[in-house]
């Protein structure tokens, strides 16, 4: 067995090479078309690729902002059963409040907020001669956090505010826009809820949930017309010392479920089991937004790939043609001592070539759809380097398996039909 030095191999690959760049010119459209081809096939999968991933992106940081950890327990009223229905209150009261706290009984919670809100949900709000229909909420300071909410301006509540029942509110941004007539600065100023005076101490960073109101999880609920109260205000204001919810972030996401089992749990022992309760979380809209995105994502990407295989199939054709034309060039080859094995590369060579200047044009054009895509629209499209990795390997990879079987057909031919061959 012959053994070849490092030297001798560049040598014959840079031969290789070079006849392969020779034999392709002297196929420029042909050539060209294909090369296109695969560049078409490459910009398609690697723009649908990096815009549903872009997507994703953008759906989650909406969900995040509702806070992944986030569950609610509130009490389900059983319509079937007018007893049960019947049964005054919300089924948590301050006392299962403050005993969940300080019991330690539900491990999978990392905190917990009280949520207070009147039975019409909206209440009206004054400011001098303005007035707006919006959403009060009496909270617990670890509302803000729990619910993944940014304070742009002020501070948020302390302890002090929820214990001495403070008449102090934060407000969102539509609140802001209604009420002081878009000023900048709302902090310090005033405005009545059912007669009370509120001192603005805070305001809410604006939230996006485009996502969520198509589908319907929000059901109407604008979240940036908020004002938030200490819970203990409310309930005096409102005459009760009920709950309506309890939300909570558990430790961990995976946690969720066991969370709300521990919660209701306590709950049922609390009041012996005369109330029912109901648990929600942002886990079933992550795994809708996973569904989604990953069928639409599925779609795209398998759509692209049809101009791929169609780049392929010409790589396919020029080889398959220039082996039909180079028939007598092969026998020749073969007379003077070239082996199969040198035919056969000689072709997977020219096809990998065709690939890799289309797969380079690809990514390139790609890059260049993205930017004008992501200034066209404002949506968040970065190039994933892992991506377009696998795109490009994906298009040598389509190249070779199209180069392969024209190749293999051009090693196999007999040295004297070739050389006959006109």
């Amino acid at each position: 067995m012959i053994a070849h030095s490092f030297s001798d191999i560049r040598a014959y690959l840079r031969e290789s090479f070079a006849e392969s760049m020779l034999a392709l010119k002297e196929n420029r459209v042909r050539t060209l078309m294909s090369i296109i081809g695969v560049a078409v096939g490459i910009t398609a999968v690697m723009t649908v690729g990096i815009v549903s991933q872009g997507g994703r992106q953008y759906v989650f940081s909406e969900l995040e902002s509702f806070g992944l950890k986030t569950l609610w327990i509130y009490r389900e009223r059983d319509q079937k059963n007018p007893l049960d229905y019947a049964r005054e209150g919300s089924g948590i009261t301050n006392e299962d409040y403050e005993a969940i706290l300080s019991s330690g009984c539900c491990t999978a919670i990392k905190q917990f907020s009280a949520v207070v809100y009147s039975q019409d949900w909206q209440t009206t709000v004054k400011m001098g001669s303005l007035h707006a229909r919006v959403n009060v909420e009496g909270v617990d300071r670890n509302y803000l956090a729990i619910n993944n909410d940014q304070i742009s301006q002020g501070r948020a509540f302390s302890e002090e505010d929820i214990r001495r029942r403070q008449a102090v509110a934060l407000i969102g941004e539509s609140v802001r826009k209604t009420l002081f007539n878009n000023h900048p600065l709302p902090i310090g100023k005033t405005l009545r809820i059912d007669n009370m005076q509120f001192t603005v101490i805070g305001l809410l960073k604006e939230k996006k949930r485009d996502f969520l109101t198509s589908m319907g999880a929000t059901q109407g609920f604008d979240v940036n017309n908020r004002v938030l109260i200490p819970y203990t205000l409310y309930q005096q204001m409102l005459g009760i010392q009920d709950v309506q919810t309890l939300q909570a972030e558990v430790q961990d996401q995976t946690l969720i479920t066991e969370g709300i089992a521990q919660i209701q749990a306590f709950l049922s022992k609390q009041h012996r089991g005369r109330f029912k309760y109901r648990g929600d979380s942002m886990l079933e809209w992550t795994q809708l937004a996973n569904r989604i995105l990953y069928g639409i994502s599925f779609i795209g990407v398998l759509a692209a790939s049809v101009s791929l295989v169609v780049g392929g199939i010409g790589i396919m054709n020029i080889m398959t043609t220039a082996v039909v034309e180079r028939t007598r060039e092969i026998g020749i080859r073969m007379a003077i001592g070239a082996r199969r094995s040198n035919i056969l590369w000689q072709f997977l060579l020219e096809a990998a070539v065709i690939s890799v200047l289309g797969g380079v044009l690809g990514l390139i054009l790609g890059l260049i759809v993205l930017v004008a895509l992501a200034n066209w629209s404002g949506f968040p499209l970065r190039p994933d380097i892992e991506l377009i990795l696998v795109a490009f390997g994906v298009a040598v990879m389509v190249g070779l398996a199209s180069g392969f079987y024209p190749a293999r057909r051009a090693a196999k031919m007999k040295p004297v039909e070739a050389l006959r061959y006109d």
